[in-house]
């Protein structure tokens, strides 16, 4: 099976780039490596709370690119699990076609890897792709679901200054390019920090994306959903994610203020305080939603085929 890395040299240029952001986080935490649908997987398990949350990243993100938002979930007093989602760059398998193209795999895959390290309840924060996983998972032990920014249920607006950013970053790999990248990905006025913008180039240079899995299947079983995006979203702004959240999970989106697409960078404290169901919503988010899916029909045609990942699966054959 073909590997996501150019080269063994790579590989080891993305593990060790991984390895010293952890070591350099100052939050204690430990690190595991199991095995969930035949795929080595790497996680991070950070905080003493009672309640454990699993943080699934989005598209070429992992635990060690992840970390504001992570001790911001230790700070608010949750359990925290991170992981890296294999056939994604970093600590975590790196083969290439592991799921055959389906989230119903990654969502089997995410099932697995909370039977093993939770048996109590869970609550899972997805970011993009991340939160398409979170969407397939049936496992039993998830409670609830916060999706930010969430793949897997509207195509993704594609603008000419995304694409121009993006095949700068791809074809040129270099930190002015990838902060370039970034910035589209970012509120008007906000700068990536500089080991995103280093951690983007690695992946550039040294990887390729596994491509992106299509729709999300959907689980019938109902459960408490939290739907938020940025009011600068470039890839899911408002107007094009609220219909398909409304029609498809029977909630309302919530706007984040201030933010771009990466929400989990610019706003992580504020997203650490929406894993708890309120009695009353927090200002920028929309209520708790428990509706399952509703049936697909030709008046209820269900989402546009996704695109959930497109922009940063452009890649080096």
């Amino acid at each position: 099976m073909d590997s996501i890395y150019r080269s063994t040299t790579g590989k080891e240029f993305i593990r060790r780039w991984c390895l010293d952001q952890l070591a350099a986080w100052p939050v204690p935490h430990e690190r595991k490596t199991l095995t969930a649908k035949g795929a080595q997987t790497h996680v991070v398990l950070a905080g003493s709370g009672t309640r454990t949350v699993v943080f699934v990243p989005g598209t070429n993100f992992n635990a060690a690119a992840s970390l504001p938002l992570a001790t911001a979930l230790v700070a608010t007093g949750y359990r925290v699990l991170l992981v890296d989602v294999p056939g994604q760059p970093g600590l975590s398998s790196g083969e290439r076609g592991l799921s055959g193209g389906r989230l119903s795999w990654y969502g089997a895959w995410l099932s697995e890897v909370i039977e093993k390290i939770s048996s109590q309840p869970v609550a899972v924060m997805g970011h993009s792709f991340g939160a398409a996983i979170a969407l397939s998972s049936d496992s039993p032990r998830i409670d609830r679901l916060v999706l930010v920014s969430p793949g897997g249920l509207t195509r993704l607006r594609l603008t000419p200054t995304v694409l121009a950013a993006s095949a700068a970053w791809f074809l040129w790999p270099a930190p002015t390019h990838s902060a370039r990248l970034l910035r589209t990905m970012l509120a008007p006025g906000h700068t990536p920090r500089e080991e995103l913008v280093n951690w983007m180039t690695l992946v550039a240079r040294h990887s390729r994306s596994s491509g992106a899995p299509g729709a999300a299947t959907l689980p019938a079983r109902s459960i408490p959903r939290l739907v938020v995006t940025g009011d600068h979203d470039v890839f899911l702004p408002p107007r094009r994610l609220g219909p398909a959240v409304r029609a498809t999970l029977g909630t309302e989106l919530g706007v984040v203020s201030e933010a771009g697409h990466l929400v989990v960078e610019e706003r992580p404290e504020y997203l650490s305080t929406l894993l708890e169901i309120p009695g009353q919503p927090a200002s920028d988010a929309p209520p708790w939603g428990s509706r399952p899916p509703s049936a697909v029909s030709a008046d209820n045609p269900g989402p546009e085929p996704t695109h959930s990942g497109a922009l940063l699966s452009l890649s080096k054959s």
